[in-house]
């Protein structure tokens, strides 16, 4: 039955995609806010699916600590959901994502306009700098930025390396982080056709305050992020059973 509820899916997923990328090639002329509306319409469309198709779920916790904008928010990477669900909570996120992502035909077009921030990673310390410009830009325009640490997505029960970026926006900032867990990869994971019926859950954590030293900043966020996201990680086992 997981296999049947994937296929169908999948289908769905990649059929309305294609359907809705041709649907968005309007909103290229208007402005990066129209965009992201469009965006938004697709991510409820993912939505729809995961519920109605997979039996996917999703609960968000701890939102009373996401402002409307101008935040800053480190979360972990573990399946393509988390990269559509914060558009969808708040339209003006700008996410931090590779280049490689915008020479997509279609979904780099949409990427550029809607105004989301693409670093060069092998540019080495000018993509650093690059990077922090676009996001205190992005925060001056009162839009959430959204950044993985890890750089990629992780497996559940693994932690990917920290990228040295997340502690750069801290510091240049002066604003405290947001940090986020989930455990989406044990029912949409990292390249898996298969999807597993059940309840992704995502928790949004108190911020990090302002003023910590590098490493004392990196420790608090890595192991509030780890800490929580193994707890949702067995949360969510249990309720499959495993």
């Amino acid at each position: 039955m997981t296999f049947l509820r994937s296929l169908i899916f999948n289908i769905y997923l990649f059929g309305g995609t294609t359907v809705i990328a041709f649907i968005l090639l309007i909103l290229l002329p208007f402005s990066s806010h129209e965009m992201r509306k469009g965006s938004q319409f697709w991510t409820r469309y993912v939505m729809w699916g995961m519920r109605h198709i997979t039996g996917i779920e999703y609960e968000i916790r701890g939102l009373e600590h996401l402002p409307e904008n101008g935040a800053i928010i480190a979360c972990k990477h573990q399946s393509a959901w988390d990269t559509a669900i914060f558009v969808m909570l708040r339209l003006s996120t700008a996410y931090i994502l590779k280049k490689e992502l915008t020479k997509i035909p279609f979904y780099g077009w949409y990427v550029d306009r809607s105004g989301h921030i693409a670093v060069d990673r092998s540019a080495g310390a000018g993509a650093l700098k690059g990077m922090i410009k676009d996001v205190k830009q992005a925060l001056e325009k009162g839009r959430n930025v959204v950044i993985f640490p890890e750089g990629t997505r992780s497996n559940p029960g693994e932690r990917g390396e920290y990228q040295p970026g997340v502690a750069a926006i801290y510091a240049q900032s002066g604003l405290p982080i947001i940090p986020v867990a989930l455990n989406s990869g044990l029912y949409w994971g990292r390249r898996s056709f298969l999807k597993k019926k059940g309840k992704i859950i995502m928790e949004i954590m108190p911020p990090i305050e302002t003023g910590l030293k590098r490493r004392e900043f990196m420790d608090r966020l890595v192991n509030t992020i780890e800490d929580k996201t193994r707890e949702l990680e067995a949360e969510g086992r249990a309720s499959l059973g495993e």
